[in-house]
């Protein structure tokens, strides 16, 4: 075999994609936002494991669902036969670990978590095979008023993010009973008009008939439309949940459309469900749904517990934030430090961790393959790096024990370099940042910390 064949290449995961650092600093806003956004109103973060018993899925999701029964990652442990799989969504376990660790045994507790969930479905536009979810979950609240406060953490949240055009849609599916009445009803209705649904509505018609009412098929659509309405069956109690969630709502002035045919994909929920919808995402219009989902912690052998939740799509989230034409600049650091020769070097360490150490960020050229160290070139990468001031340090300046500081944003003009005594660099560049830039006078004594 010929010793320099090259190696072949080893590609990523269909549908798992590579966040790139220039895509760094949207994901980072749109955390830092999230994270900042949760606090105001209370919310504890939860990190749950990737990997959970296959088990918790099966019964959580309910078995006869999409993801349950095509789009699960599972597999079989091979060091002890164990039934695992990679989350596809977050509120299972977060249940769970609720339920292990006694979270509500003291009061009701205020969740979220952020991370990568998995699906095994076509990649498309905004919908991937690892992808990531924000989502929050609200443990042992019974009232309206802990749906209608996690809706307006929503809308803060949108406001935050500087995006518009997202709106509410909202509806109740009652209890179970509530629901077997209606879905009873429902197939009688669909069994009349058994003529008109395509392959996948009879698939769909005795193993889960309200996802017939999801619907894209137009030939169908009328039909729906006039399919028996749940609203019309819910009970004194549900009913009047569901009216404090939406008198909660007007009186904060939160728009909403109630969709009388909004469902939700997993069997766990009931009562007040809704999604927040964009029409800037194509067909995929959807990037937060939510509702409650009291029965679940029963179902994992807890003692029934209210609960209520969300869970917003990021990826999605993300392409709005690019659309909406928010604008990052991968500003790199605040000072990059240019140096030539070896003395030069061993100084330039020191200055750059002094400048470190005034809460400045700072790239130190370091050599690297193929490009020369020629001042012009480390020049081109300090303006590159997008920093404020180039500190430069050379023959010239090591002979004066001075350090050349350039602020690189001024332009051409004659007063954008400066010499200033090695002991003083950080606190010139701090007193330029503090100043704009446009100080004459070095007396000045504001040092800023960003």
């Amino acid at each position: 075999m010929s010793e320099n064949k090259k190696a072949e290449k080893i590609v990523g995961v269909k549908g798992m994609n590579d966040i790139l650092p220039a895509d760094a600093p949207l994901w980072e806003l749109f955390e830092n936002t999230v994270q900042s956004v949760l606090k105001s109103y209370g919310f504890q973060q939860i990190r749950t494991p990737i990997v959970e018993s296959t088990a918790l899925f099966a019964r959580g999701l309910g078995a006869v669902t999409d993801i349950v029964e095509k789009e699960m990652y599972s597999f079989v442990d091979s060091m002890n036969g164990d039934n695992l799989t990679l989350r596809p969504e977050s509120t299972a376990g977060v249940v769970r670990a609720a339920l292990e660790h006694n979270l509500t045994y003291d009061g009701p507790k205020r969740l979220w978590y952020a991370g990568p969930m998995f699906r095994h479905e076509r990649p498309q536009r905004g919908r991937y095979r690892q992808f990531h979810q924000v989502g929050a979950e609200a443990l042992g609240f019974t009232g309206p008023d802990i749906d209608a406060e996690l809706i307006m953490l929503c809308q803060r949240l949108w406001d935050d993010l500087g995006l518009q055009n997202i709106k509410l849609e909202l509806n109740s599916i009652g209890n179970a009973d509530e629901r077997n009445r209606h879905r009873a009803d429902l197939v009688t209705y669909f069994e009349q008009h058994k003529d008109m649904l395509d392959n996948d509505a009879q698939r769909r018609l005795h193993s889960n008939p309200l996802r017939i009412l999801d619907t894209k098929n137009p030939a169908m659509q009328e039909m729906v439309n006039a399919a028996p309405k749940l609203l019309d069956y819910l009970g004194e109690d549900s009913r009047t949940h569901f009216e404090g969630v939406q008198r909660i709502l007007r009186h904060n002035n939160i728009p909403f459309t109630i969709n009388s045919r909004l469902v939700r994909g997993m069997d766990y929920y009931n009562r007040t469900v809704f999604e927040w919808v964009t029409d800037q995402l194509g067909s995929q219009g959807t990037i937060c749904g939510g509702g409650r989902y009291d029965p679940l912690i029963e179902m994992f052998g807890g003692k029934p517990t209210p609960a209520c939740g969300f869970a917003i799509g990021v990826e999605r989230l993300l392409e709005l934030m690019k659309a909406a034409g928010e604008q990052f600049t991968p500003n790199q650091c605040d000072v990059y430090v240019a140096h030539q020769g070896d003395a030069a070097q061993l100084q330039a360490f020191l200055v750059a961790e002094r400048l470190r150490d005034a809460g400045l960020d700072v790239v130190l050229h370091c050599s690297s393959a193929g490009a020369g160290s020629s001042f012009k070139s480390q020049m081109k990468r300090a303006d590159a790096s997008g920093a404020a001031f180039a500190v430069i340090l050379g023959e010239d300046e090591m002979a004066k024990g001075v350090a050349t500081i350039k602020a690189m944003r001024l332009g051409e003009g004659e007063n954008n370099q400066t010499a200033v005594a090695l002991d003083n660099v950080a606190d010139h560049v701090l007193d330029q940042i503090a100043c704009g830039g446009d100080c004459d006078h070095p007396d000045h004594n504001h040092h800023h910390h960003h």
